[in-house]
């Protein structure tokens, strides 16, 4: 009970600063001021997935994969974005990749911890001898 509360409260925090990505992306495209187009299409990307997290909150058993895609492709994001800290071409930003790293690493984390695990039911559908 407090797995499925806890999940909810995640996902609805996690949908909800996703979704946030969704003003500056629109900012960038409707000013066309955007320095990296690889930001704004990124943040847009986000944004979608920070909307189908929130509607994935009325009932998360049913969102497992999608819960898992949020959790993964954060911790892919975060290694992409640790690997760019590195060089020194990046030596200004390296400070603010690593702790949107850490913050990605976190809610990868999170979410894997608290995903919910197949049920009785679905595992029995799944039997290839019924």
């Amino acid at each position: 009970m407090w797995r499925n509360r806890a999940l909810k409260v995640v996902l609805v925090v996690v949908g909800l600063f996703f979704t946030a990505a969704a003003y500056p992306a629109a900012m960038d495209a409707w000013h066309g001021s955007s320095d990296d187009t690889g930001d704004t299409m990124m943040m847009s990307i986000y944004a979608t997935l920070g909307i189908f997290l929130l509607f994935s909150v009325r009932n998360p058993s049913e969102h497992r994969s999608l819960i898992r895609f949020a959790a993964w492709s954060s911790f892919a994001h975060a290694v992409v974005m640790s690997a760019l800290a590195m060089p020194e071409k990046y030596a200004e930003e390296s400070v603010g990749f690593l702790v949107g790293s850490a913050l990605l690493v976190v809610i990868g984390i999170t979410l894997l911890i608290l995903v919910p695990p197949r049920g009785l039911t679905e595992r029995m559908s799944d039997d290839p001898s019924r």
